[in-house]
C-alpha cells in the first residue's frame, strides 16, 4: 500500500508536467485566441455537493433514459431529470464516494474509499444492497441486469450478483511497483467483461465464471526508472462495432478485436484521461496536452492540435462535428473533428473540468470539479 501511495505521490507531479524532460517544467499553455463559430447554450446547471473533492477523483456522472446521476466526493448522490435538472431524489450515503457513477437496469452504483459498492434503486434512491471488498473503488461499476463487476484499486475484478450483491468471483492481478492513482471503468456485455490494467493489458473475462477468453498488452514498459515504467491504462475504453479501442499512458492506442484480442492496428501514444470515436476517426488526448485525430482504417495521423500543451485535458467527447475537451482551469473547448481547428469555448467551473463531457442526442453534460454540472446544447 505504500508503495501505491508514493507512487501516487509521485506521479501525480509527473501527470501534471507531463513528462518533461527538461528540468524547469514549463507552465500550461495559455488560451489560444481564435474566431468563434459554435456557440454553447447553458440550458441549466446545479451545484452537486463537493463534486471531485480533494483527491483526484473521476466521478463521471451516468445517463439512463430520461435521468442524469452524479455522486460528489462526500457521499451525496442526486438523480435529475436531464431535460430540466429537477431533482428527482437525492440520496446521502455519508461514505466518500471515489467511484461512480454506474447506472442501467434499475440501479445506480458507486464505490467507495473503503471499498463499499453500493447500489441504488434508480426510480427512488433507495439503497438495495452494499458489499464490503477488500479494496476502495476507483472506477465506476457496471452492470448488464445479472451481475455487477468492479475494478478495484488493486487491480482486481470482482463481479457481484446484480440483485443481492453476492460475491460470484474475482479475478486477481499483479499490482506494478508504482501506478497512476484510478483506473479505466471496465466494459460489459451480457457475455463478456473487458477491462484496462495498470499493467499495460488488456483482458476479456467471461462474465459469468470469470475466466479469462484473452488478454492482449497493449503497452510495454520501458526505460530504467519505475517511473518510466508506467503504462496504466486508466481512460476510458471505447466499443465501436467488433472493436475495442484502448490506449494507456507511455505505451500506445490500439484498436482490438473484440471478440479475440488481436490487435488491427496500433501506434505510439500516451494519455491518462482516455479517447472517443466517431465516424470512423479515434481521437486521443494525449498526456502532453495535444488532442490527435486518427484514422480507424489507416492509423494515420488526420490531424494534431497542440495549442492546448500542458492544460492537464479530459477525454474528447464527440459532439454533433465536433469535440467537447476540458482542461484544468475549467474550460471546455469546442474542436473540430474534420480539422482540429477551436470553434467554440465555454467556463464551466472555476475548480477545473477533469471528467469527459457526456453526450445523449443533441444535449451536452459536463461535470467540473467543484461540483458544478452544466447542461448544454449548440445554438
Amino acid at each position: 500500500m505504500r508503495s501505491k501511495l508514493l507512487g501516487v505521490m509521485a506521479l501525480s507531479l509527473l501527470v501534471v508536467g507531463c513528462s518533461s524532460n527538461s528540468k524547469k517544467e514549463l507552465p500550461p499553455a495559455d488560451l489560444p485566441d481564435f474566431e468563434e463559430e459554435v456557440g454553447l447554450k447553458k440550458e441549466w446547471s446545479r451545484g452537486i455537493g463537493s463534486g471531485q473533492g480533494d483527491l483526484y477523483n473521476l466521478l463521471v456522472p451516468a445517463i439512463d433514459g430520461d435521468r442524469i446521476f452524479a455522486a460528489d466526493s462526500d457521499g451525496d448522490v442526486v438523480a435529475m431529470d436531464r431535460f430540466t435538472g429537477k431533482v428527482l431524489w437525492k440520496k446521502e450515503l455519508d461514505k466518500p464516494v471515489s467511484g461512480g457513477v454506474g447506472a442501467g437496469e434499475g440501479l445506480v452504483l458507486v464505490g467507495t474509499l473503503r471499498g463499499d459498492v453500493i447500489a441504488l434503486d434508480a426510480a427512488s434512491g433507495e439503497r438495495r444492497w452494499k458489499k464490503r471488498l477488500k479494496s476502495e473503488v476507483l472506477s465506476a461499476p457496471v452492470t448488464n441486469g445479472r451481475t455487477v463487476v468492479v475494478q478495484t484499486q488493486d487491480d482486481n475484478l470482482v463481479a457481484l450478483d446484480a440483485t443481492t450483491g453476492e460475491q460470484r468471483w474475482i479475478y486477481e492481478n499483479s499490482l506494478p511497483v508504482l501506478t497512476l492513482r484510478g483506473t479505466s471503468d471496465p466494459v460489459i456485455t451480457r457475455n463478456l467483461v473487458i477491462a484496462g490494467l495498470a499493467s499495460g493489458k488488456v483482458v476479456a473475462l467471461d462474465v459469468d465464471r470469470g475466466l479469462p477468453l484473452w488478454e492482449q498488452r497493449v503497452a510495454i514498459p520501458q526505460g530504467r526508472s519505475e517511473l518510466e515504467r508506467v503504462v496504466d491504462i486508466d481512460g476510458n475504453l471505447v466499443v465501436s462495432g467488433s472493436t475495442l479501442y484502448v490506449v494507456s499512458y507511455q505505451g500506445r492506442v490500439a484498436a482490438l478485436d473484440l471478440r479475440t484480442g488481436q490487435i488491427r492496428w496500433q501506434r505510439e501514444a500516451s494519455s491518462y484521461s482516455g479517447l472517443g470515436e466517431d465516424l470512423g476517426s479515434i481521437f486521443v488526448s494525449q498526456a502532453n496536452g495535444t488532442v490527435e485525430a486518427i484514422d480507424d482504417r489507416t492509423a494515420t495521423a488526420l490531424w494534431s492540435q497542440d495549442a492546448l500543451a500542458r492544460r492537464q485535458l479530459s477525454a474528447p467527447t464527440p459532439f454533433s462535428t465536433y469535440l467537447a475537451v476540458g482542461d484544468f482551469e475549467g474550460y471546455l473547448h469546442l474542436i473540430s473533428q474534420v480539422d482540429g481547428r477551436f470553434v467554440g469555448r465555454t467556463k464551466i467551473d472555476g475548480d477545473g473540468l477533469r471528467v469527459r463531457a457526456l453526450v445523449k442526442g443533441d444535449w451536452l453534460y459536463a461535470f467540473g470539479n467543484g461540483g458544478e454540472l452544466v447542461a448544454l446544447t449548440l445554438r
